[in-house]
């Protein structure tokens, strides 16, 4: 078992585009995920059902694995006739719409923990004291709680991004070619399995610790006022 330096180089291109797959796949969760993470992080301090229903709604997504939910968006839907016979089968039939739901859907429950968290380290007396200057609780939740938020849950946040970077590789499983299918589709045609999982491998590395690099720096400008120790 040995590298082969020249099966990288010529596999480089499919690779490279299954990488371009990942990001197709991610971005667009990112942002799904952290739409529906946000109001369910909201409701978990409204009494009540609302309060209930976060809880179970964090709860099941942060405990269905991502791979269950791929498949039950994209076989399970089209089972159903409200789905086989509306405009909805032009929507599920797309791997990428099903790839898209089912990993934001777990997402939003990891994120929906990080900003809930993130939201109960804010201090009573700083929301006390926008409230005696008259601010509204829109004003609020956008000029402070926000804020303070995306300072606390900084580190967290990058932790999931690259669980989430990683996990897109089950998207394979719906027929989209993403990095490792990708890996996976060379060693079939070249029977050599070593080669491209490295490769594939020391692309993730990169794309991992440009996403580290990128939060070190955030990370600095935001806390850049914090006396560190």
């Amino acid at each position: 078992m040995h590298f082969d330096f020249q099966v990288a180089w010529e596999s480089l291109p499919k690779l490279l585009a299954g990488a371009g797959t990942t990001f197709a796949v991610l971005l667009p969760v990112l942002v799904i995920g952290l739409l529906l993470a946000l109001p369910v992080a909201l409701a978990s301090f409204r009494p009540g059902p609302r309060a209930l229903f976060a809880s179970s709604y964090i709860g099941f997504f942060r405990g269905v694995p991502s791979l269950v939910l791929l498949y039950l968006i994209y076989s399970g839907l089209p089972q159903f006739s409200f789905v086989r016979d509306t405009f909805l089968w032009n929507v599920f039939s797309s791997a990428y719409v099903c790839a898209w739901l089912g990993l934001a859907l777990t997402h939003s429950g990891f994120m929906a923990e990080i900003i809930r968290g993130g939201l109960a380290a804010i201090p009573k007396g700083t929301i006390e004291a926008a409230q005696t200057l008259g601010l509204k609780p829109a004003q609020i939740l956008f000029r402070l709680r926000l804020p303070l938020v995306a300072r606390y849950v900084l580190r967290a946040y990058q932790n999931e991004l690259l669980i989430m970077v990683k996990s897109t590789a089950a998207v394979s499983a719906i027929t989209l070619v993403d990095l490792t299918a990708a890996a996976n589709t060379v060693f079939d045609y070249t029977y050599d399995p070593f080669t491209p999982l490295i490769t594939a491998a020391a692309i993730y590395w990169c794309i991992t610790n440009s996403i580290r690099l990128g939060f070190s720096i955030a990370d600095r400008r935001l806390n850049r006022y914090l006396v560190r120790v």
